[in-house]
């Protein structure tokens, strides 16, 4: 039986970077991928951030094919028939590196290809069917009637991560844990995604909703620009989905939300180049289990890492940043020539000396937090109806502006003891 040192199943971030990792060692390693080529098969919006993981990353995204860097930061509460929107604009995102757009089925790829370079073996439309085993160690996997022996298997087999559940780590899904995403590439020249979201070359815009892009539900719409496409999308909870007594179905949202007109003049004349859905975990910390055992490990989105923080959504550096520690703890195990579980058990220490653990334990409250009708309800619907009668003049004399907005906020509800429970409850996170 001829073992190689790993196998990687998965070619998303967290197993390319993993294997990049690992080639540095000239380990013998093989990147199996069920997509057609890495990249092929991930939805992200997408977003990565860069300074979480600069240190990390050695020469690895040295010439990445970045999207747009972005500079500008928008959010969106829609009502039925109007919106509120913040607009941030900060010259410390101009000067730094501070995060990107990217395209997955671009940039993952480029990365894949980087790795053959280096000798990697990448194998697409490879798709695994089960684990090898010796005893209660995991030796390897299978993919039909051939097999891989290895000493260790690295799952980066996304979100549901089948591998991790046939090892008995990862648990079954919890609805609560998980959202359903629908995401489309509309493709517009390079000058009009600058003038219509007044940026330069090279300048982005991430945008998010909260609202009626759901009809109230938990989740929310995203907006990416990229150089010449956007990325527009919408999540939605499986839980509120399931929770919901009329049928609703995640595909007539994004329907719905593209006819908006607040995203109608945005992306006028666009093409549709890309339609995708995915499952995406949104458990954050709580929704993370055991992410290693006899010769195996989880990465990225198999471990759960992943972060909604209301204003934002992370997982990118998340995985880049797994698969660079799991690569090191693989190669600590190399030394003493032992991958057990206890060995392997230095890939969570190392994760919590890190922003992955750190980040997502300090918002650990974040997802019950979120998952609360106020912020995909109320506010959406009162703060534009109140900003609406405010800036509303009809034939009559105009009322008071503090009197208006008092009556208003008592009628809609943002003055109920609920209401400011939620709002006191922000310190908490």
């Amino acid at each position: 039986m001829e073992k190689i040192d790993v196998v990687i199943v998965g070619g998303g971030l967290s197993g390319l970077a993993c294997a990049y990792r690992l080639a540095e060692k000239d380990l013998q390693i093989i990147v199996v991928e069920r997509g057609d080529f890495p990249g092929s098969k991930n939805v992200t919006g997408g977003r990565i951030y860069m300074m979480p993981i600069r240190e990390m990353v050695g020469d690895m995204l040295d010439g990445a094919p970045f999207e747009r860097k972005v500079v500008r930061e928008r959010w969106s509460l829609l009502g039925e028939g109007n919106s509120v929107g913040i607009d941030l604009i900060s010259e410390n995102f101009r000067k730094e590196e501070h995060s990107y757009t990217v395209l997955r089925a671009i940039f993952d790829r480029w990365l894949g290809d980087k790795l053959m370079e280096k000798g990697v073996f990448v194998i697409p439309k490879y798709r695994v069917d089960d684990l090898l085993w010796e005893g209660n160690k995991v030796v390897g996997v299978r993919a039909g009637t051939e097999e891989i022996f290895a000493n260790v298997v690295v799952a980066s087999d996304g979100v549901l991560s089948f591998l991790g559940e046939k090892a008995g780590i990862r648990p079954k899904m919890e609805p609560g844990n998980y959202a359903v995403g629908i995401k489309e590439v509309i493709e517009l020249p390079e000058e009009k995604i600058n003038d219509r979201f007044n940026v330069q070359s090279g300048e982005g815009v991430a945008h998010l909703f909260l609202g009626d892009v759901t009809k109230g539900l938990f989740g929310g719409g995203f907006l990416y620009t990229n150089k010449e496409s956007v990325s527009l999308g919408v999540v939605v909870g499986i839980k509120a989905l399931m929770g919901r007594t009329t049928g609703l179905e995640a595909h007539t949202l994004m329907e719905a939300f593209k006819e908006r007109y607040e995203l109608k003049t945005l992306i006028k004349d666009g093409h549709l180049s890309e339609y995708s859905a995915h499952i995406i975990p949104e458990g954050g910390y709580g929704g993370i289990s055991k992410i290693y055992g006899n010769g195996i490990i989880l990465t990225g989105d198999a471990a759960g890492f992943a972060l909604n923080m209301g204003v934002t959504v992370r997982g990118m550096e998340f995985a880049i940043a797994s698969g660079i520690i799991g690569a090191e703890a693989i190669l600590k195990a190399k030394e003493t020539g032992d991958y057990s579980e206890k060995t392997l058990s230095s890939y969570e220490a190392r994760l919590k000396e890190t922003f992955v653990l750190q980040d997502l334990q300090a918002c650990q409250n974040m997802p019950a937090y979120l998952d609360n009708e106020v912020f995909f309800n109320l506010y959406p619907r009162s703060i534009p109806d109140l900003a609406e009668k405010v800036m509303w003049f009809d034939r009559g004399p105009k009322a008071k502006i503090g009197k208006t907005l008092w009556e208003n906020m008592k009628a809609s509800g943002l003055l109920s003891l609920k209401s400011l429970i939620e709002l006191y409850k922000i310190k908490n996170l």
